[in-house]
């Protein structure tokens, strides 16, 4: 007998060409008792729908105990947030609009190494002294001021 359809079929087998309809024949042939000896190695491969026992490989027990899992109701449990948990994202949105406020402030001033706040120094010496007369620490004070109006 001349097997040679049935050679080239399983040569476009391997090579995943074969269409549903093909490997239906190659079934059906395997499927037979008398098949050549070169061939038989090929049988379990496509025999095996029939030798394979039709039945669920999940029975209905499975199916009663998942179903049993899925109705048992469990208990919410209810966690307790504290307050200070649920206003922490407002804490760190003041945090961070407190710091760029303080960062546009701080940039806003001008940053001079010379500045005293002061915006003429002539009027440092208009004020009368409440000081004592016969206080050095204070006579000392007011020599140093005289001697900076005057350097500058």
């Amino acid at each position: 007998m001349d097997y040679k359809y049935i050679m080239q079929l399983l040569e476009r087998y391997w090579q995943c060409e074969t269409s549903l309809e093909e490997e239906k024949i190659l079934r059906a042939f395997f499927s037979q008792t008398d098949i050549p000896a070169e061939l038989k190695q090929y049988q379990p491969l496509f025999a095996y729908e029939q030798t394979e026992e039709q039945s669920n490989a999940l029975g209905e027990e499975f199916d009663n105990r998942v179903m049993s899992i899925i109705d048992q109701a469990e208990p919410v449990k209810a966690r307790v947030v504290p307050l200070t948990q649920r206003l922490m994202p407002l804490f760190k949105a003041a945090a961070v609009v407190a710091i760029i406020l303080t960062l546009g402030n701080a940039m806003q001033v001008p940053f001079d190494r010379g500045y005293t706040g002061l915006e003429n120094s002539d009027q440092t010496q208009q004020g009368v002294s409440v000081a004592l007369k016969g206080d050095s620490a204070v006579i000392d004070s007011l020599r140093q001021s005289n001697l900076q109006t005057i350097k500058r």
